[in-house]
């Protein structure tokens, strides 16, 4: 199965049974947010995150059960951070992948709860000896998760760009907050390969870097997004870093320039890639997809 499309099919089919599995309904009073965390977590998304998870993993021979219960964690992560960022206090978004946001659909606590619950539920399965046999390594997925998903990666990162700064941050400032917030979880999701797979420093390093370029360009490609595409062909509210008059790469250097830089980091990301051989096909296929993306 070569063709990313049958890959992202079956990484969306087997990740939705996973997360189906490890989110049951629950009966009785608490059961709603449960509800408001499978409504946030499944039905939806290109799962990116998890694929690189089980495209890493790959390329050391890591079981796939244990690849898939990381990739679950990864992505509940990423739909509790979507969740608290459609609130009305954050991005105050009505729409997500096309249906109402968590807290138009349920109602604003519910959403914060459901969010809360996928982020200390992900840790359970990571903590979970079912994800890897060695205690060490799950230490290690734990750490890594928490630090990339905390406030020196993707908090601090949101914190950013909160901040009464955010309208004024130059190229760099951009950078630094698009590789906290966005960049952070995506770096994680490729190390997890290693960790499972206890790679050497050498294949780190070279995932790593992918990662690192892979993030950034992928920002740079949601900016492109949110300037040209339509609300109906993203799922959610287009137009809203200028509305809230946001700095972005395409506001700093022009859509042209923008496009081009996010080519320049793909091409540096697959070369990153070039000891693993033909095993990083997928993952080469990965950063094509991410920079050719229509929504």
């Amino acid at each position: 199965m070569d063709r990313l499309e049958d890959v992202l099919q079956y990484t969306a089919r087997t990740v939705e049974a996973t997360l189906d599995e490890l989110l049951p309904p629950v009966a009785g009073p608490r059961g709603r947010v449960v509800e408001a965390m499978r409504y946030g977590c499944l039905g939806g998304g290109k799962r990116l995150r998890p694929l690189l998870v089980i495209s890493s993993a790959g390329l050391f021979d890591v079981p796939e059960s244990g690849a898939l219960r990381t990739a679950a964690a990864i992505e509940m992560i990423h739909c509790y951070s979507l969740i608290h960022d459609d609130l009305p206090a954050m991005d105050d978004a009505d729409l997500r992948r096309g249906r109402p946001s968590v807290h138009r659909a349920f109602d604003e606590a519910t959403a914060i709860l459901a969010g809360d619950g996928l982020l200390t539920e992900a840790f359970a399965v990571l903590a979970d000896p079912r994800t890897a046999g060695q205690p060490e390594v799950r230490g290690e997925l734990v750490a890594a998760l928490a630090e990339a998903a905390g406030p020196a990666g993707m908090v601090g990162g949101q914190m950013i760009d909160l901040s009464d700064e955010r309208g004024s941050l130059d190229l760099a400032g951009i950078t630094e907050l698009q590789q906290l917030k966005t960049g952070a979880i995506i770096a994680f999701s490729c190390a997890a390969g290693g960790i499972l797979g206890q790679a050497d420093p050498d294949d780190r390093a070279a995932l790593d870097g992918y990662a690192e370029d892979l993030g950034l360009a992928f920002q740079i490609v949601d900016d492109l997004l949110d300037t040209e595409a339509s609300t109906e062909d993203l799922g959610k509210p287009a137009g809203q870093d200028a509305a809230a008059g946001k700095a972005t790469f395409v506001g700093l250097l022009g859509a042209e320039a923008a496009r081009h830089k996010a080519r320049d980091l793909i091409g540096s990301a697959e070369r990153r890639l070039e000891r693993f051989g033909e095993r990083a096909s997928v993952l080469r296929q990965i950063a094509r997809f991410v920079v050719d993306r229509r929504n």
